[in-house]
């Protein structure tokens, strides 16, 4: 489908190989990178900001225990869906399992459709502080007060530069924003523009499956919002509201499929808008990771609708991992 990545040699060509097999939702990813896993030395490190939840297996399409002792995913079912995960603890977590993986002489896999987690490890990140959840419970009770537009004002007082970009409705990103300047005394978009720390000792595969048809993508997204809610979607965020203190601020329940499923729960959606609303909301994830991916350097696509796709991935990492 794309150019060829130029195979340049270079110092990067002493580095360890890590294949970053990344896609939009729906893209088979996992079937892929199974398929790899049968054939090739490699362990697969989740890189999806949903599957880091316990609990959470049918909105998340969590692999499966058949599919899990066929291949062994790292960095699935870590928290608990009232706690958070950032970045940050994703690219620590993941250099540490790359290094050991590397260690036992196999190559790590990253693969997933986290967009922001691919780019912290290739790109890093910003020094930020640390959520302070005491400052998050006053910005959250600001915001039960006054409203997340009015947090939003507040943002274009301290830091216009950030307010300006979001949308007065986004409280993750306004919360944020707040917390990191209520925190350093420094706008956010001060500190974003500082100099990132860049630690990749990896020659980096990077490989993207993505839809030749965006249509077919679309109608793939569509039936596999069904089969969640035919496998029980509804009763597991029900479950969860039973067993844990959560709302719909959390990362988890921000998670695409738990919002809509909650608001259905609640009375706020028909059982035809959940599933409206959920197969739309899913469709805009996948064009912001499409969008993502385009963005990205040297990357080697493949049509992940391709019935062969998995055999021409494995071919092209022979090649590259110079594995007959």
């Amino acid at each position: 489908m794309a150019d060829e990545v130029p195979n340049v040699a270079g110092p990067e060509d002493k580095l360890p190989p890590a294949i970053f097999l990344m896609g939009p939702t729906a893209s088979g990813k996992t079937g892929v990178a199974v398929a790899l896993a049968e054939k090739l030395p490699v362990e697969i490190v989740s890189v999806d900001s949903a599957l880091v939840y316990r609990h959470m297996n049918i909105g998340t399409a969590k692999p499966d225990a058949d599919t899990l002792a066929r291949a062994p995913h790292h960095l699935i079912d870590l928290i608990e869906p009232h706690e958070s995960y950032s970045a940050g603890q994703f690219r620590d977590d993941a250099l540490t399992l790359m290094r050991e993986i590397t260690e036992r002489g196999r190559v790590p896999l990253l693969v997933g459709g986290t967009m922001m987690y691919f780019k912290a490890l290739l790109e890093g990140l910003n020094e930020l502080p640390k959520a302070d959840p005491a400052i998050r419970i006053v910005i959250s009770t600001m915001a039960e007060d006054a409203g997340w537009p009015a947090l939003h004002r507040e943002l274009m007082r301290v830091d216009p530069e950030t307010a300006r970009r979001l949308n007065p409705a986004d409280s993750q990103r306004i919360q944020r924003a707040l917390e990191v300047y209520y925190i350093t005394s420094h706008p956010l978009s001060q500190l974003l523009k500082k100099p990132k720390y860049v630690y990749l000792p990896y020659r980096a595969i990077r490989i993207a499956l993505v839809p030749g048809d965006r249509g077919k993508l679309h109608q793939r997204i569509a039936g596999r919002f069904e089969e969640m809610l035919e496998l029980g979607l509804i009763g597991e965020v029900k479950w969860l509201k039973e067993h844990y203190d959560l709302n719909l601020g959390m990362s988890s329940m921000r998670c695409v499929g738990y919002r809509q499923t909650w608001k259905y729960l609640g009375g706020e959606y028909s059982l035809t808008m959940l599933r409206e609303r959920g197969i739309a909301a899913t469709r805009q994830l996948a064009k912001r990771q499409l969008t993502w991916l385009r963005s990205m350097k040297g990357v080697k696509e493949f049509d992940c609708l391709a019935p062969d796709v998995a055999q021409q991935v494995l071919d092209y990492l022979g090649q590259q991992l110079k594995i007959a």
